[in-house]
């Protein structure tokens, strides 16, 4: 039998051993489960049935009637076929920016993989996660491909920008994984909340979402506690610095996941009055983007990351709101 620690080094040094265990017990079920469940893009997404061909004027394309701009007058006069084009397009931009984005998790993963030693568990998770997401940008590129539309995802100069993420996990990994949640939280909330809603038409569509969904979540899930693990143990200074970068990354990200693409406006001429009600001044879209964060809120106030002086930065990103525990006082 282990003797009771006597002192209080014993007792914190056993609760390290205690925390460590968990933590990979954690990453060796995520790595379990990427084996036990995981899909191919062109094994188990039936491309070419007939139910499943994409076709621009489609009416499943069609937005609803409870999205921003599918409700709006200026959308319900124009022709069926454009109303399944608009639909068709802001579809295929979101998975175009999401592969665009994978391309540079996947990329910083491998950076951050490059430098663990032997025997580390996070190693197999990672690279789990990298072919993972390597199938989800074949199934986001397929799925643009069929549309026949010139998509182009991110402006060009938010995509040069964007190459330096790659790099971050050699200067912190911990931002670095802000970084990822800031990508797949705010997509995964609109995902999961469209195909609660029944918004979701096309068995194409609902088949790439339902995939991402269960697949994001290992991720997410990994992201989380690996940012448990190592934010509490890092120097406060370093600890403050995050707090205050961590809301313009999720800010940023957000509406980059979330704004309706301008060559979408430019192809199909959304008035500009349109493009405030719906986006640009409509408190619905700005609670939307600040709902799309909210778990990763809930974290960084949780890792005390939402101090007075961090917490302006949340507001000045339109991205705070109190965490549920200060809600519930």
């Amino acid at each position: 039998m282990t003797p009771a620690p006597n002192t209080t080094a014993d007792r914190e040094n056993d609760q390290t051993v205690t925390e460590r265990r968990a933590y990979e017990a954690v990453i060796e079920r995520l790595s379990k489960a990427s084996v036990d469940k995981h899909w191919e893009p062109y094994a188990d997404i039936p491309w070419d049935d007939e139910d499943f061909l994409v076709r621009q004027d489609d009416p499943r394309w069609e937005l609803p009637g409870v999205d921003r701009l599918g409700g709006h007058p200026w959308y319900r006069a124009q022709p069926p076929e454009v109303r399944a084009r608009i639909g068709l397009w802001r579809v295929a931009t979101a998975m175009k920016i999401g592969l665009q984005f994978e391309n540079l998790l996947k990329r910083g993963l491998l950076n951050y993989a490059y430098r663990l030693p032997n025997g580390s568990p996070e190693f197999r998770y990672v690279y789990h996660e990298t072919i993972e997401e390597g199938h989800h940008g074949m199934m986001f590129q397929e799925f643009v491909n069929r549309t026949g539309l010139p998509i182009r995802g991110m402006p060009g100069p938010l995509s040069l920008l964007a190459q330096i993420t790659p790099w971050i996990p050699l200067i912190s990994t911990e931002l670095f994984f802000i970084f990822v949640l800031g990508g797949e939280d705010p997509i995964d909330h609109v995902q999961r909340k469209t195909l609660r809603e029944g918004q979701i038409r096309h068995p194409l569509e609902e088949t790439i979402m339902r995939i991402h969904i269960a697949e994001e979540a290992r991720h997410i899930s990994f992201a989380r506690h690996y940012l448990r693990r190592r934010v509490p143990r890092m120097p406060r200074y370093r600890r403050f610095t995050l707090g205050i970068v961590s809301p313009v990354v999720l800010g940023v990200m957000a509406r980059i996941m979330l704004s309706p693409p301008g060559s979408m406006i430019r192809r199909f001429r959304i008035p500009e009055h349109v493009v405030k009600e719906v986006y640009t001044d409509s408190p619905e879209t700005a609670g939307q983007i600040r709902d799309s964060v909210a778990k990763t809120r809930e974290l960084c106030a949780e890792l005390g990351m939402t101090n007075p002086v961090q917490r302006g930065v949340w507001k000045a990103m339109g991205i705070w709101a109190a965490p549920a525990r200060e809600r519930a006082r």
